[in-house]
This record gives C-alpha cells, sequence and structure tokens, in this order.
C-alpha cells in the first residue's frame, strides 16, 4: 500500500484500518489475535470509513480484507457481551452500531471486493456478502452458528446474505449453525472465486484492478441498477432514462476513441 486514507472520516480505530493505493482503498479488519472480531467501536468505524468513501469519488474500488491468514473476520467480539449487550437498551445501542457498520459497506457506491482468508462467520460473513464480488482461499470457511448462542440474526443483518446466497442456502446456514467449506460456499453462491491459499490478497488486488480500470461513474452506474434490479417495485420513466446517461459523458467518448485507435482508454470519470 502506498499510504493511509488519511481523507477517510475517522481514519482508523485499534480493529479498522484502512489504505490507499491510487484509487483503490482497502479497508483491514485488524484485530488478528482474536479473530479480527468488532466490538461496537469497531462495527461504528467500519460505517464511519465506508461513510466517508462514499462521497469520495477518485475512489475506483474498495477492498475489505482480515488482517493475518486465520480469518476475515470472526464478527462481533462475544466476550464483550455481558457487558454491552446484556439490556434492552445496550442490545439496541450495539444494534445500531452493528447496523452502521453494515450499512456502510452495503451502501458504498463504489465497487468492493471481499478478500477472504481463513474463517468467515458471524458479521464477518455478513460483511462478506455485502461486497460485490468475494474472493476466497481454499481453506476458507463460512457460517453463522448463531443458533448454539441462542441468539437470532435481525433482519439487517440477514438481508445481504439473502441477496447473495438465496433464502434456502440462508436457512441451512442458520438452522444447521454448520460451517461449510469455500466449495459449497461457491455453490450457494456466498464466494465468487476460489483461490489458492495464499493467493486471496493478490487475487483481489488483480480483480480490484480490473475494476480500477473501468469507467468509474459506469461501475457505480451498473452496481446502482443491479441493486436497483433486485427491488419489487417497478421502475420510473426518470430511472429508466438513467441507463442511458453514460453516453453523455467524456468517458464515453474516450472509451469510443480508444476502442479505434486501439488503445487502452484514459477514464477519468467524467
Amino acid at each position: 500500500m502506498s499510504g493511509s486514507a488519511g481523507g477517510l472520516a475517522g481514519g482508523a480505530s485499534p480493529r479498522v484500518n484502512a489504505t490507499r493505493d491510487g484509487g483503490i482503498v482497502t479497508v483491514t479488519l485488524d484485530h488478528p489475535r482474536r479473530m479480527n472480531v468488532l466490538d461496537r467501536t469497531g462495527w461504528e468505524t467500519l460505517g464511519e470509513v465506508f461513510e466517508g468513501l462514499a462521497g469520495d469519488d477518485s475512489v475506483r474500488c474498495v477492498i475489505v480484507e482480515g488482517a493475518g491468514e486465520a480469518a476475515f473476520s470472526a464478527g462481533s467480539d462475544i466476550s464483550g457481551f455481558a457487558a454491552h449487550r446484556s439490556t434492552p437498551a445496550q442490545v439496541a445501542r450495539y444494534a445500531a452500531a452493528l447496523r452502521r457498520g453494515i450499512e456502510g459497506v452495503w451502501d458504498c457506491p463504489h465497487p468492493t471486493v471481499a478478500a477472504v482468508e481463513g474463517l468467515c462467520v458471524g458479521g464477518g460473513l455478513i460483511i462478506a456478502a455485502c461486497c460485490d464480488v468475494r474472493v476466497c482461499g481454499e481453506s476458507s470457511r463460512f457460517g453463522a452458528p448463531v443458533n448454539r448462542l441462542g441468539a437470532t440474526m435481525a433482519y439487517e443483518e440477514m438481508a445481504p446474505l439473502l441477496a447473495a446466497a438465496g433464502a434456502g442456502a440462508v436457512l441451512e446456514i442458520l438452522l444447521t449453525g454448520d460451517l461449510v467449506d469455500a466449495r459449497r460456499a461457491r455453490e450457494m453462491g456466498i464466494v465468487n472465486r476460489i483461490v489458492p491459499d495464499g493467493e486471496v490478497g493478490e487475487g483481489a488486488r488483480e480483480i480490484a484492478r480490473r475494476i480500477a480500470a473501468g469507467a468509474p461513474r459506469v461501475n457505480r452506474w451498473h452496481k446502482k441498477f443491479v441493486r436497483r434490479s433486485g427491488e419489487e417495485r417497478p421502475l420510473s420513466d426518470e430511472e429508466r432514462a438513467e441507463a442511458y446517461e453514460a453516453f453523455r459523458t467524456r468517458d464515453y467518448r474516450e472509451g469510443i476513441a480508444a476502442f479505434m485507435e486501439k488503445r487502452t482508454p484514459r477514464f477519468e470519470g467524467e
């Protein structure tokens, strides 16, 4: 990485850090001694970082990763539940922080890539599901054994998983509490690509570089259109018209010119 993402809101916390290399930002869940679990502050900071990224049109792609090789993230820090999730008021505050983190990743207008090494469970699985493309190692494992804690997964937490894998797969994960391997996770739609262990980071960066090479406004539009297409309410005339806005941009003219001249296009996001 070329340096810290100093322009991001909040910058970093002990459990969430962000670095930037050109148009690619890497957000790291950074608590490797504890499988990169997030406490309430960690969830809030995750949301804060992504809220800062959302308004930065110079960002081309965001990678989300876990520190170390043992885990992407094991989700929420269960050791802190007794102190922070024992009363309805505490649960509500924690849920608001968790929701802010999840919605920050899900609502990010820029393309996102999850680089999953090792264990990816609970809240970690939800974070990965919020990303647009998910890459994992051959030995990665996925699950959400919350039924063994006597806890439920809230609607907002479940929504990204449902969007990625569908009701049948999500119920299999929640009702059995089992961890699934990388191949089964790909069958379920939880991951897009499996790469050899040790190559996850580079695999995710290669995808991010390919994304970043495209016209950034087009990438953001496509992400928006795909998400919108999954909603039941009918499209408005304004929404349908937006699908043709790209043809008015400088990047469209540059793309056509580069194609005709047999050269690599230089997209500026305009």
